[in-house]
């Protein structure tokens, strides 16, 4: 059964607006596990996208009705001449939710190269964008958290565009899509595990529909995460006009910084010098160096030792608020 016109536009127009035809550089990619969201995703690409897609379908070793679910995803991909590749993980010890996910990116990103595609796709839509924004809000999350999942993005370490088209769609809207298909959709029972907080978050969303709007709260994630990218805009102009290599530092290595900007901005180009000197940090923890320079402290974060003073810059001319930041020296053995 075909999809209805003005879907396959509505479609067509979200990914357009993040995947211009004019960048695209080989066949769209789909991540497609057998639920709803993902077999909605196949579909309305295949419609929007004849013969333009590919579709990957991940067993990650967890369930054992998973490699059921994978012929599943490679039946109705075959059915409609759709090029398919199960791709199965093996998961070590420790946090498997978390392996899982860098495993299914990673391994998306090899799939990609291997076959020439433009770019990835994967299912997450506006009921899962709601959640996120809420679980971040009561974790304290800062601007990057609460930007939530991100319409375009890359995989970390590889050159792959990641995209999620269908942020503006509700979870009903998809399954009703896969209904009318006819297509009877796997249900991953760990998506009524209440030990999940996103399970448990979920079900109150449920009782609460009569004030909560899950779309109007991934509206408000995607107005954050426009917030989000003008920061990053400004802290890549902080970093071009305000750090510079410091030549006084031993063997040269290490930068000056002017601080002159908001909290929030000099967080990131904290983070950014304390990357290129070899270190790592996370926001929280160069929000707390940020911190104690401002008190005029001394501080050491991932190696890194950063000094406070007030200097005269010469490309500025005037008094400004400077901070030092160089490999941090070796600790004295006693």
């Amino acid at each position: 059964m075909q999809l209805t016109p003005d879907l396959t536009a509505r479609f067509a127009a979200d990914l357009a607006a993040l995947w211009p035809e004019e960048d695209r550089s080989g066949p769209l990619g789909l991540a497609v596990s057998g639920g709803p969201d993902s077999l909605a995703l196949m579909l309305l690409a295949h419609e929007a996208l004849p013969g333009g897609i590919a579709v990957a379908s991940i067993d990650h070793g967890l369930r054992a009705e998973a490699a059921g679910e994978v012929a599943l995803v490679e039946r109705l991909a075959g059915e409609r001449g759709i090029p398919f590749a199960a791709i199965t993980l093996t998961l070590q010890p420790g946090n498997l939710q978390a392996q899982a996910r860098a495993g299914r990116y990673a391994a998306l990103a090899a799939w990609a190269n291997s076959e020439g595609l433009g770019a990835i796709a994967t299912a997450h839509h506006a009921d899962d964008q709601a959640e996120t924004l809420l679980m971040r809000l009561n974790r304290g999350s800062g601007l990057a958290g609460l930007a939530g999942v991100r319409a375009r993005s890359g995989i970390e370490g590889t050159d792959a565009v990641l995209l999620r088209p269908l942020l503006g769609w509700r979870k009903a809207e998809l399954e009703a899509v896969v209904t009318r298909a006819g297509i009877a959709a796997v249900r991953d029972p760990s998506n009524t595990n209440r030990d999940f907080e996103r399970v448990a978050l979920r079900e109150r969303l449920a009782g609460a529909a009569d004030w909560i709007d899950p779309a109007q709260l991934a509206a408000s994630a995607a107005h954050l995460a426009e917030g989000w990218q003008a920061l990053q805009w400004y802290a890549e102009c902080d970093w071009e006009e305000m750090v510079m290599k410091d030549d006084s530092a031993p063997g040269g290595i290490g930068f000056v910084y002017c601080a002159n900007v908001p909290r929030v901005v000099a967080i990131e180009t904290i983070l950014r010098i304390i990357a290129e000197l070899g270190g790592h940090a996370t926001r929280a923890e160069a929000a707390r160096m940020w911190d104690r320079l401002w008190q005029g402290e001394n501080a050491s974060l991932g190696g890194v030792l950063a000094v406070p003073g007030i200097e005269r810059v010469e490309k500025i001319g005037v008094l400004m608020r400077v901070w030092r930041f160089r490999p941090e020296p070796p600790r004295s053995v006693n």
